[in-house]
């Protein structure tokens, strides 16, 4: 059973591997000028959206790196510690682009929280003037 579990959990991470691989290879194509990870969600957040692919397919694997993202910023971390000399003569001016960006992440994050739990709710009652 144990393995069952851990041959899902691995195919889960190369589906997300693949779509991750899929934005870059597309950007590359067509010399776009986003980054292709950021095409590889955009590309996720479509299957999903069209259910060519299915939550549950990636839920497992997806609820596992989010439960250790913060461990994913130990290498940007480190890195800052080597820019010292860079934040020192542009702090200000970073500091100004950081918080403005998180702002600018956190009111489309609870935009995008309230329209979905809004589409939810209207779903619950039935009522589907609410649905994208």
């Amino acid at each position: 059973m144990k393995t069952d579990k851990m041959i899902k959990f691995i195919l889960q991470i190369i589906g997300l591997i693949l779509i991750n691989k899929a934005g870059f290879y597309i950007v590359d194509l067509l010399n776009l000028r986003i980054p292709g990870n950021v095409l590889g969600m955009i590309l996720l957040f479509v299957l999903l959206w069209t259910r060519v692919v299915r939550l549950e397919w990636f839920e497992g694997a997806a609820d596992f790196l989010v439960k250790h993202l913060s461990f994913f910023f130990v290498p940007v971390s480190v890195g800052l510690m080597t820019l010292g000399g860079m934040i020192a003569q542009s702090g200000i001016q970073l500091a100004v682009i950081l918080v403005l960006s998180a702002i600018v992440g956190m009111v489309f994050a609870g935009g995008t929280s309230n329209l979905l739990i809004k589409r939810k709710e209207g779903k619950e009652t039935g009522d589907s003037a609410h649905d994208l």
